[in-house]
């Protein structure tokens, strides 16, 4: 196919031979298969802020920083260089986490290089050497589907062990490889102990992948893994070999009445005496 405009400085610089073709457009990029040498490797072409249909909301830019005093007070004021700035930053995040999440042992393609906004990374591939398909493009059985939710579990573990949160995960962004699940799009991910929305953004995760799976497997409806794994986060029992159950105890205490009542007086008289006080005055 005709190269890209996108991806001509890649085939310049030698660092890509040939575009094959384009794999998949979503809301955040698109992605082509290219052939990088003997390799074929996916590229993952960054759409501009003004196209992207993911919104780059506070709530995941919170935590992040940058060592450069200027590029931080550009992309405060939103100069068009802070801009910039920003657009690189939500690039490389998702190259930071990759690595990461790679060396924490995060089932995640392989990243190469980044590159004017272009990400060459691994093809992730099916038994039979194709591109692996989205989760949400494969008949799974209760039983398969019952396996992926505990390995996505573990992986979601192995991800807050490294200090990370996916952000937007979902069946969408799940391919189905020749060894199992591989997560992808990682340029929201979040930082668990720098930002005060971690907690709800891993509930909403878990919840997603509950929410999917329960199609197939009915039993994990209900089932409150977000929490229970936040919550044994907070308190430093999180691990990857740690039990889950899918339940999370609720403290069921009996409220004193006479103690409710009892401030209940107090604050009465409170402001009976206050009362009383200004109309002395």
């Amino acid at each position: 196919m005709k190269t890209p405009k996108r991806l001509e400085s890649l085939v310049t610089e030698g660092l890509v031979d040939e575009v094959l073709r384009q794999l998949m457009s979503g809301k955040e990029a698109t992605v082509y298969m290219v052939r990088c040498g003997d390799e074929i490797r996916c590229a993952k072409v960054y759409k501009d802020a003004v196209q992207r249909s993911f919104r780059k909301a506070a709530s995941y830019q919170e935590g992040r920083k940058t060592k450069n005093s200027r590029q931080a007070r550009a992309m405060e004021k939103g100069t068009r260089y802070g801009r910039q700035m920003q657009e690189e930053a939500w690039q490389n995040a998702e190259v930071d986490a990759l690595y990461r999440l790679a060396a924490a042992g995060v089932r995640v393609p392989q990243p190469y290089i980044c590159h004017e906004g272009v990400l060459l990374m691994e093809l992730v591939t099916d038994a039979d050497g194709h591109p692996a398909p989205r989760l949400n493009d494969v008949e799974l059985t209760e039983e398969l589907a019952l396996e992926f939710h505990a390995y996505l579990l573990r992986q979601v573990v192995i991800m807050l062990g490294a200090g990370m949160i996916h952000g937007d995960l979902s069946e969408y962004n799940i391919l189905v490889a020749a060894d199992g699940p591989v997560i992808i799009d990682l340029p929201q991910a979040v930082d668990a102990a720098g930002n005060s929305n971690a907690g709800p953004m891993l509930e909403r995760d878990v919840d997603n992948l509950a929410a999917y799976f329960s199609r197939f497997a009915p039993q994990l409806k209900d089932s409150a893994y977000g929490k229970e794994i936040w919550a044994l986060y907070l308190a430093g029992s999180l691990s990857p070999d740690v039990p889950l159950t899918g339940h999370v105890a609720v403290e069921d205490r009996i409220a004193d009445v006479n103690a409710v009542m009892e401030e209940v007086r107090d604050a009465l008289l409170e402001e009976e005496r206050r009362r009383l006080y200004m109309a002395s005055s």
